[in-house]
């Protein structure tokens, strides 16, 4: 049984970092977990976003261990009671992935071994089929763009509706996501709005189109 927890934005307007869903992590979280492995690698500065998560964490009443504080990410997955991805640039953290190799234990883990996984924004993307449907630029080149695969379709964090009052000329998010489905072996994408989020829980599978 898999259970993700899969959020569109760490931070919603007007209030801090993860705020807005606290109260859902902890219901998901509950009293089985004491410690979660968070994985900065979506943005540059992996110590001050470790420090900013497990502030958040801390206040939930978990504690926090980086990846990137452990001698081996492999061995960190491996222990980890727990996994959150947090969000930045959906390029740089699935290349960082594949280089550490922990793409396909992280997989197995929340697959077939019941471990909670937590992402936000581009932790989202990366728990999806792929990732071609991010809003990010590809400021680095990860191997494929392939991803976790915890679930059968892609997901498009942040995801705004057309605005008929627009006065902008380009591509809105549901125009992007129409020309991804002009190929016939897309998948389904959930546009996932800001502040929502996709619980998943037990054996049950949306079937790829």
């Amino acid at each position: 049984m898999r259970r993700l927890l899969l959020i569109s934005n760490s931070t919603l307007h007007g209030s801090g970092y993860l705020d807005h869903c606290k109260e859902q992590i902890k219901s998901f979280l509950s009293c089985s977990v004491q410690k979660v492995l968070f994985v900065p690698y979506a943005l540059h500065d992996r110590d001050a976003y470790t420090k900013l998560a497990r502030t958040a964490f801390n206040e939930m009443g978990y504690d926090l261990d980086g990846i990137h504080e452990h001698k081996s990410a492999v061995e960190a997955v491996n222990a980890a009671q727990a996994i959150f991805i947090g969000g930045g640039n959906t390029f740089r953290l699935l290349k960082t992935l594949y280089d550490e190799k922990i793409v396909d234990l992280i997989r197995e883990r929340v697959t077939n071994e019941n471990v909670p996984y937590i992402g936000s924004s581009a932790g989202t993307n990366v728990a999806t089929h792929s990732i071609n449907t991010t809003n990010d630029m590809p400021i680095v080149h990860p191997p494929t763009f392939d991803a976790i695969g915890l679930v059968p379709f892609n997901i498009n964090p942040h995801y705004l509706d057309p605005d008929p009052n627009s006065k902008h000329m380009g591509e809105t998010r549901e125009a992007r996501i129409k020309q991804y489905h002009e190929y016939e072996t897309s998948p389904p994408v959930l546009g996932l709005r800001e502040g929502c989020i996709l619980l998943g829980e037990g054996t049950s599978r949306i079937p790829a189109r």
